[in-house]
């Protein structure tokens, strides 16, 4: 293991680790629907490793650019890609044929994460309560979700985030465009349970579940909007839950986000039922790191700085480089 971060009088690190940090891809943009929010949040963290003295770099990153990091002379990558191609494992895949040492979760954790009908059956699998589900590969699966999930229900493309595509069906008539929508944005489409309890996330960071978050919002559901968009979606971390309940979900989150091999850091959405018991909903390997994302919410409560936290974040790409620099001895 590395030494704790160690960081001088001015705030910044010392210069033993920024040799050792050496020049830092800041990976942000990418080609997917959630590219703008990506640049918000790649722009946060680019900043909070600056503010600390890190030689970080904004890349933009591409298919075309990724495969040659090394070759621009970056030692490490903090990745910040959101959705599809940067949040899949496809770019992780990339860093690693290359062996350049990143940050998150490996491949296998972000494919699994990435795609939520297999998250949920491997959830299912190890007994860990989710939603009730179908999933819809055409418009004839449409034919009795509405007689086994109930109405409402949730339609939601099976490998995107940021609630990009997801629509919320009130009656039978909304259900065929809801379908098409949610279709547009990916070939395969999960129809979920709708849940009335409280909405709630759970960060992990470093094998730890921090402090629980507890969202309310005036919108149907804490959807785009609600999530970047909208200053009077509430927060509240304590979540307001009783002892017992917050250790249940943060071990309940625990377990999911081991279950599909995730590592480092990463988002685990809950919410509770009408009796109170969690249900899992989804995993986020690489979170959103705007003014209005959660993870630095929940990093504040345990006393973590945002610029802190990027760099607790940045130093488990220094074990990553020792293991493979045993792996090549």
């Amino acid at each position: 293991m590395v030494a704790p971060i160690q960081i001088s009088a001015t705030g910044q690190i010392s210069n033993a680790l920024r040799s050792q940090f050496g020049k830092v891809a800041v990976l942000m943009g990418g080609i997917s629907a959630e590219r703008e929010i990506s640049l918000l949040s790649g722009a946060a963290v680019l900043k909070g490793l600056q503010d600390k003295g890190v030689d970080a770099h904004c890349v933009d990153a591409n298919p075309n650019n990724i495969g040659g990091l090394k070759a621009m002379g970056f030692n490490r990558a903090f990745i910040i890609l959101h959705g599809r191609w940067g949040e899949d494992g496809v770019v992780q895949g990339a860093l690693q044929a290359i062996d350049l040492p990143y940050t998150g979760s490996g491949v296998l954790g972000c494919a699994l994460a990435m795609d939520k009908v297999r998250t949920k059956q491997v959830w299912q699998s190890l007994g860990l309560p989710t939603a009730k589900y179908r999933v819809l590969n055409s418009e004839a699966d449409l034919e009795g979700v509405i007689e086994e999930l109930g109405l409402p229900i949730f339609l939601k493309p099976a490998r995107e985030g940021s609630s990009v595509g997801v629509a919320k069906v009130t009656q039978e008539s909304e259900l065929l465009e809801a379908y098409r929508v949610s279709a547009q944005v990916g070939d395969q489409v999960l129809a979920e349970q709708f849940i009335a309890g409280a909405e709630l996330t759970c960060t992990i960071l470093k094998g730890q579940a921090l402090p629980v978050i507890r969202m309310s919002t005036d919108n149907e559901f804490y959807d785009y909007q609600a999530k970047y968009q909208s200053d009077d979606t509430e927060y509240f971390c304590p979540a307001g839950l009783d002892d017992a309940l917050e250790q249940q979900v943060r071990a309940l989150a625990l377990s999911a986000f081991n279950a599909l091999d995730c590592s480092v850091w990463g988002r685990v959405d809950v919410m509770l039922d009408e009796h109170n018991q969690p249900l899992l909903l989804e995993v986020n390997t690489v979170p959103g790191m705007t003014t209005h994302s959660l993870v630095p919410m929940a990093a504040k409560v345990t006393g973590r700085s945002f610029e802190e936290l990027v760099l607790e974040i940045l130093e488990t790409t220094l074990d990553i480089e020792l293991k493979q620099q045993g792996g090549q001895t």
